[in-house]
């Protein structure tokens, strides 16, 4: 167990390859951002869905950096290459880069809108 924690501490987040969930869907909006559409499949949520006339899908507007982002994950670009493309389009707007950019692909990751491959 406890080398199980320090492998994961130890893991460098740069060279990992984030992969998008096969269950979420997305489309581009008229304004070129990126609309992720996230099925609510767990039981309570479909019973949410029934009771309260919920919507089965949850849609999330992503802003420009964050469709930037969606867009280059495509299991070929590993968190380095992702951070020099928005670096590329981006500069000065997109500062502090890296810290930004892992506590963001953190977030899709802890939501299973990705996963990482190494």
């Amino acid at each position: 167990m406890i080398r199980n924690k320090k492998e994961k501490k130890d893991k460098n987040y740069l060279t990992l390859i984030p992969i998008k969930s096969e269950k979420i869907k997305y489309k581009v909006k008229s304004n070129g951002n990126i609309q992720l559409i996230v099925p609510r499949d767990s039981f309570i949520e479909k019973i949410a869905i029934k009771l309260f006339f919920a919507p089965e899908n949850l849609k999330i507007d992503l802003d420009e950096i964050g469709s930037f982002i969606w867009s280059n994950i495509d299991g070929n670009n590993n968190i380095y290459q992702i951070g020099k493309l928005i670096e590329e389009k981006f500069g000065e707007k997109a500062e502090p880069l890296y810290e930004r950019l892992i506590q963001y692909v953190n977030i899709l990751k802890s939501n299973d809108f990705i996963k990482f491959i190494e």
